[in-house]
């Protein structure tokens, strides 16, 4: 398992996560297994998200389509606010 890990900063949490819901589907077909979004508790305006799939290489082609078709594209990206950071994540220890 391995996880896509992404963080960034949003002007909105309701409409982020409707665009984030938006993409539901595509999660799914690129095979993404499990999908958790988290917030600081003291910043409103910036969500972690982690999408887990079964290959490295499923997260980093659904990493490249979210640079390529969400994040260049305001309209399927409207509460972005910066550029996002993310990275493939294996487990390497876990209790």
């Amino acid at each position: 398992m391995v996880t896509l890990h992404i963080e960034h900063p949003i002007t909105d949490l309701d409409t982020w996560l409707g665009a984030f819901a938006a993409f539901a589907e595509v999660r799914a077909g690129a095979g993404v297994r499990r999908e958790v979004v988290r917030q600081p508790p003291d910043d409103p305006k910036y969500v972690i998200v982690d999408l887990d799939f079964d290959e490295a290489g499923d997260a980093e082609a659904f990493l490249g389509f979210l640079r390529a078709n969400v994040w260049s594209n305001p309209e399927a990206s409207p509460a972005l606010d910066g550029q996002p950071e993310a990275t493939v994540l294996r487990v390497v220890h876990e209790a």
